[in-house]
């Protein structure tokens, strides 16, 4: 978090820079003057003052040029000591705000490079051109630490911004990545309410469709029957109301999406599926091999759904008598298998290829939203087959003893 003072630096950056150069250019002059060497030598005020507005003044662009600013600051710094002025840190001042911005604004390797030619260059002038008689560890242990000091907490400061920003951009993607999961979400719950949607409307009203016709076909030929037909087109309305009712309360939910619908059909109500089918004039044949076993809401409905679309299809699509429903029970899947048998007289209506239409669509959907695999298409001897296989325990580990067949 930035402090005011930060902040002000930031939006008036010429400002501060200005107001740097000068009070380094005071220090500078302050430096000379206290340190000037007492031994007799010619007036170098002058020089010392055109040393300090070059030194000083080059900070103006310290934030655009650091590594000039540096050079020019070295070199000022260098031809002050060798008139004689000792390199303590009122001398070193400009300098080593120079090479604090470089260290802020370059990489580790370049603002030590810069640094070591700074001091070989201040040091080599303070030795070689400098009056005898000045204690050498001021000339050399003394400018190494203070033009250390700045780079050392350039580097710091410089590394400290990286990582708040690197903690930034993890926020900011944890965030995008919290927005993408919800949209994620609303779009699979939609696609669920759409393909609960689709599977009652398209099955139940295929149904009546079907009652109603033939209740219109046996009026005229068998009356007594018609009675019996009209009470099982109510009853098909009653159950998809209250299908639809129950999907319809899925938008409401304001709890986990992925709570199961309440009442859940399942495999248990294959028996009203089969007999529903049998009152709109088509023969279900229902053959289960193996020992069942428990499943879970998602599969149970899975499975449920999956049969009752493709009856529906053979109801809509085909012309066919009889369909059959084998349910196979395997240690660790369900395989479900619809097929007609194609021997009805009339022409069959046309048949939407695989993976062509909502209803197929849809199976493959709810079968691999379980990781399950579907297929369907054409039988060699005619009609058509839908298989699905699911796995009675996804997305978890199989009970201890459960192995595959």
């Amino acid at each position: 978090m930035s402090t005011p003072w930060q902040r002000y630096a930031d939006e008036h950056a010429r400002t501060v820079d200005t107001m740097a150069a000068v009070l380094m250019f005071a220090s500078f002059l302050l430096g000379s003057e206290i340190t000037m060497s007492t031994g007799s030598r010619p007036n170098a005020v002058g020089l010392t003052i055109a040393l300090a507005v070059v030194g000083c003044g080059a900070l103006l662009w310290q934030r655009t040029r650091p590594r000039t600013v540096v050079a020019v600051g070295a070199g000022a710094t260098a031809a002050a000591a060798g008139l004689g002025h000792l390199p303590t840190p009122l001398l070193l001042g400009g300098l080593m705000l120079a090479l604090y911005r470089l260290a802020v604004d370059t990489d580790r390797p370049t603002a030590r490079r810069y640094y070591v030619g700074s001091l070989t260059l201040v040091v080599s002038a303070a030795v070689a051109l400098a009056p005898a008689g000045v204690p050498w560890p001021l000339e050399t242990i003394s400018p190494a630490a203070w033009l250390l000091l700045p780079v050392v907490a350039g580097n710091a400061v410089r590394l400290q911004g990286a990582y708040l920003e690197a903690v930034h951009a993890r926020a900011e993607y944890a965030e995008r990545s919290r927005e993408e999961e919800a949209r994620h979400r609303v779009a699979e719950e939609r696609m669920r309410i759409a393909r609960e949607l689709h599977d009652v409307v398209a099955h139940h009203l295929a149904l009546a469709n079907a009652q109603a016709g033939t209740a219109a076909h046996l009026s005229r030929t068998h009356p007594d029957q018609v009675h019996r037909i009209l009470g099982e087109l109510a009853g098909t309305t009653a159950s998809a109301l209250r299908e639809l009712k129950a999907t319809v309360g899925l938008l409401r939910q304001t709890g986990d999406v992925d709570l199961p619908l309440a009442p859940s059909p399942g495999l248990d109500r294959l028996a009203e599926l089969t007999e529903a089918c049998e009152s709109a004039g088509l023969t279900v044949h229902v053959r289960v091999e193996g020992t069942p076993r428990p499943l879970t809401a998602g599969v149970d409905l899975t499975a449920y759904r999956i049969v009752q679309e493709a009856l529906t299809n053979v109801t809509k699509h085909s012309a066919a008598e009889a369909a059959r429903v084998r349910i196979g029970w395997a240690r660790d899947s369900l395989t479900l298998t619809v097929t007609d048998d194609g021997t009805a007289t009339a022409p069959p209506a046309p048949v939407p290829a695989t993976g062509r239409g909502f209803g197929l669509i849809g199976m493959r959907e709810r079968a691999q939203s379980v990781g399950g695999a579907f297929a369907a298409g054409h039988r060699d001897g005619g009609g058509f087959e839908v298989t699905t296989r699911l796995p009675l325990y996804p997305g978890a580990t199989e009970p201890e003893g459960q192995g595959t067949p």
